[in-house]
């Protein structure tokens, strides 16, 4: 078996090393992010695997401090008559005093390059091109190992790098890759392990196998997060309440219908963050507007009478459907419903059981109340711009995630999804009613056609 590709994350303090290696590990805990200069003091380590094979090893390493010094000390190391090569060079210094006291970071740093097969040179490239940064490189230069520069924080909008660009090739780095650490492209861990193949001609399959499982653990988690939304708006579209039709009760029912949505909403959003390895302080769910409700007359749409129908013959849910409907406005109750209730007790003490409870509450007075579609469209689309947030993101990333309006027409505009519909009339499929059947066949089949709609790009 192969052995893993040893690499060593080099570059100046502040230069987002450490973000870096989160990012890439996906480990938001890994080592410690500041904007104080020198925050990693030692080498630190971390390992890549696939199927228990481990591919990778990323090695953090303290920032150079005093290139400028060092590379003048190790120009006056040479003996009268010596040229000694780089490795040489670095060797003697290491072996010195110098190395442990004056220059102790900067060593850290090299004897690590040195034992490692290749580097990645981070650059902030918000940076300025100093002086100070030409001298790094000519001191990693004397390790002998390939070294991939990596500019970083290439999402903010005052990056410089065009001048970086121009001062590695004046370098000879002509291969270079951008990488932020904060805010990743989609393809970029595929580009950085495509461009260290270019340098590390023998690590290669390694490096191919993990840009083929970093795709498909993206997909997966994509496809993941895509359920994990279906299964709220589930919860949501067939949750209901039953009210009595008196003004301060309908009240109180509709403020802990809005707080059971939106503490569902929270949950989700905590199952995404776990989903994508981010802290439960990355996002939070935002307030969701206080509408009057939904009153629900789901108990007579065609899901529900074709249940009936199954049940109890064809005859009798035809005739429920002749006329079946509830004055919403006053609260009373037509001809049809009472039609359908008469229909439905000579239909039998099974169906009965299922139906007549909810058509006697309408016909005492009692409301049933559900999640308004808009609301529905306001917890589809948030949670897919959060979904498409934490693609996006690095974990590198302190600052917490903020959405913006959703612009969506059709999750705004268009017809809801055929099993949103579905689920209004069955208050079993969801998770904040009593006696949930949350494993129903039928139930997961509706998520999964929901989840394939919500993969689709806003």
């Amino acid at each position: 078996m192969s052995q893993a590709l040893k690499l060593a994350l080099v570059g100046h303090t502040n230069a987002g090393k450490t973000s870096l290696l989160r990012t890439l590990t996906r480990d938001i805990g890994f080592g410690e992010v500041s904007h104080r200069p020198s925050t990693t003091r030692h080498v630190e380590g971390a390992r890549l695997s696939v199927d228990g094979s481990a591919l990778l090893e990323l090695y953090d390493t303290p920032g150079l401090e005093d290139a400028i010094a060092l590379f003048d000390y190790l120009e006056r190391l040479d003996r009268p008559g010596e040229r000694l090569d780089g490795p040489q060079r670095l060797a003697r210094f290491l072996d010195g005093s110098e190395a442990r006291q004056r220059f102790e970071q900067e060593a850290k740093v090299l004897r690590q390059l040195l034992v490692s097969d290749a580097g990645l040179y981070v650059i902030d490239a918000r940076e300025p091109v100093l002086a100070k940064y030409r001298d790094e490189l000519a001191v990693l230069a004397m390790c002998g190992k390939p070294l991939l520069p990596v500019l970083n924080f290439v999402a903010s909008s005052n990056h410089r790098e065009h001048d970086w660009r121009d001062a590695l090739a004046r370098l000879g780095l002509h291969a270079l890759v951008c990488f932020d650490s904060v805010a990743p492209p989609l393809d970029g861990e595929r580009r950085l392990y495509e461009s260290l193949a270019l340098l590390q001609e023998k690590a290669r399959p390694q490096l191919q196998r993990l840009i083929d499982d970093h795709q498909a653990q993206r997909q997966l988690r994509k496809s993941s997060g895509a359920r994990l939304i279906a299964e709220l708006l589930m919860d949501c579209a067939a949750c209901r309440r039953s009210v009595a039709a008196q003004a301060t009760l309908e009240q109180g029912a509709v403020r802990d219908l809005h707080q059971a949505i939106r503490q569902r909403e929270q949950r989700c959003v905590d199952a995404l963050l776990r989903l994508y390895a981010f802290r439960q302080e990355d996002a939070q769910a935002g307030d969701l507007p206080l509408l009057y409700g939904r009153w629900g007359d789901d108990l007579f749409n065609p899901e529900t009478l074709k249940q009936l129908g199954v049940k109890v013959g064809g005859g009798m849910a035809a005739g429920a459907a002749t006329g079946v409907g509830i004055d919403l406005l006053v609260g009373g109750v037509t001809l049809g419903a009472a039609a359908a209730l008469g229909a439905l007790i000579g239909g039998g003490a099974q169906t009965l059981r299922g139906y007549g409870s909810r058509l006697k509450g309408k016909l005492k007075g009692q409301r049933e109340l559900t999640v308004d579609d808009a609301v529905l469209r306001l917890l589809a689309l948030r949670q897919q711009l959060l979904l498409q947030a934490l693609e996006a993101r690095g974990h590198a990333a302190v600052e917490a995630i903020t959405l913006t309006t959703p612009q969506d027409a059709s999750w705004r505009e268009g017809k809801l999804p055929d099993a949103l519909h579905k689920a209004r009339a069955h208050p079993e499929w969801s998770s904040l009613n009593p006696g949930a059947r949350l494993e129903d066949g039928e139930r997961q089949a509706q998520i999964d056609a929901l989840s394939v709609t919500l993969t689709a790009p806003l």
